[in-house]
């Protein structure tokens, strides 16, 4: 069996022999229902036109973005407006370092990062070759995508323009549009995924003999084998070496049978979660003066405010990412966590899917991050009104990311070990 023709479920671990699909058919894993591989719905020429078409229309509206007034607030004839950009900087010069660095990051960075990237490998994919670094690039698109939060930065805005509304007179300027037209592009070319690409740069531009893995002898007897966490492809022994560790034949990824130190990594992001979550509800999140004086907002005073001003629906918005994302994720990846550390055989497939919903809602909590970060930058009114940001956003911003980082740590194969062999062997 030849390289390629083996891939393995990213979720529990059974490996599959890759078959031809019919158009726009999906091949999901028997076991726990994770899609292995889409046919795609053109010709391998097409789906590079295709994702370069896209995926430059999204650079230069990210650029629009960018650098382009989101609103402005008009309050007694003192105006105040902000691009993304300077919303980080005003959180920089208040001191507020980590909630910047979070913010740049996560809708400025990341999301950048992961544009540019396409874009740079779908054009030498549109012209059949491997660009410089092809392997990595992929590896880098994988990382940006976990952490670009473009969506979530979008109805952060649109609660910040509600919430402003209510005191002062907002008027819209081309950096909302652009963020509106960046979020549906960047969901078009989030399609586009690592995986399936390295699987059609093995056909536009295929690799040098040599380079490809030798056949393997059966579809999963081999206890050598491996199954790449990036590409997910399985590599046979004998394994590509660096530096005393197996490496993939396809994308060069480091191979491990399982995430090393999985359960312990995620106890310990769960037990710094946990203990930032108490001080990130007890502390304001944002301090607000004005004329009357000095007050601060903790989440839950936020939530009341729109509850008894005559907006239910943006309360509940905000509670739910707010409170009970957070405290949802806490509670499910310990349950994981522990089931998982125990060697439990009840309901495998129900907790596969909690992770899946774990990893899906853990990137909204960020919500009330951006809405922080919006409202500080654009309430700039001197003696009027100001609003700055307070040190429970700090310790919110850290719950967000240790829990990102908790559930990115833990292994859901792990999950599905003491039910029957994968095919593959491992501790």
């Amino acid at each position: 069996m030849k390289l390629g023709e083996l891939i393995g479920c990213h979720d529990c671990g059974r490996l599959y022999q890759r078959r031809p699909l019919a158009l726009d058919e999906r091949a999901r894993c028997t076991r726990c229902q994770h899609e292995l591989y889409r046919a795609p719905s053109t010709t391998a020429a097409g789906q590079a036109e295709k994702m370069v078409a896209l995926t430059l229309g999204a650079v230069l509206v990210y650029l629009l973005a960018q650098f382009f007034p989101i609103v402005t607030l008009d309050m007694g004839g003192m105006t105040s407006g902000a691009t993304l950009w300077q919303s980080v900087l005003v959180l920089w010069d208040e001191q507020m370092q980590v909630i910047a660095a979070m913010v740049f990051l996560c809708a400025i960075a990341f999301p950048g990062l992961e544009l540019g990237a396409l874009l740079y490998v779908g054009i030498g994919l549109m012209r059949k070759r491997r660009v410089r670094g092809f392997d990595l690039v992929l590896r880098i698109v994988q990382g940006a995508r976990h952490w670009a939060m473009t969506e979530v930065l979008m109805i952060g805005i649109l609660i910040t323009v509600i919430k402003m509304a209510g005191m002062a007179r907002v008027t819209f300027h081309p950096g909302i549009f652009a963020f509106a037209a960046l979020t549906v592009l960047c969901a078009l070319v989030m399609r586009f995924e690592p995986r399936a690409l390295w699987t059609l740069a093995d056909r536009l531009a295929p690799r040098p003999p040599n380079a490809l893995a030798p056949d393997a002898e059966s579809s999963g007897a081999d206890p050598d084998m491996i199954a790449c966490g990036a590409c997910e492809l399985v590599n046979p022994a004998p394994h590509r070496m660096h530096r005393g560790v197996p490496h993939c034949r396809r994308c060069a990824s480091a191979l491990h049978h399982r995430i090393p130190n999985s359960i312990g990594w995620t106890w310990v992001m769960l037990a710094a979660a946990t203990l930032l979550y108490i001080p990130a509800n007890i502390l304001p999140v944002m301090y607000t003066q004005g004329i009357v004086g000095t007050g601060g907002d903790t989440i839950m005073s936020g939530v009341l405010l729109f509850w008894n001003t005559g907006s239910p629906g943006l309360a509940i918005v905000i509670f739910v990412a707010s409170v009970v994302v957070p405290v949802s994720k806490l509670v499910a990846l310990a349950w994981l966590n522990l089931s998982a550390q125990l060697r439990s055989r009840k309901a495998p497939l129900a907790r596969t899917r909690a992770y899946r919903v774990v990893e899906f809602i853990g990137r909204w909590s960020m919500l009330d991050i951006f809405v922080v970060t919006l409202t500080v930058a654009l309430v700039r009114f001197e003696a009027l009104a100001m609003i700055t940001a307070g040190p429970g956003a700090i310790a919110f911003g850290c719950v967000v990311i240790l829990t990102m980082v908790a559930s990115y740590q833990f292994d859901p194969r792990l999950i599905w070990d003491p039910i029957e062999p994968n095919g593959e062997h491992h501790v």
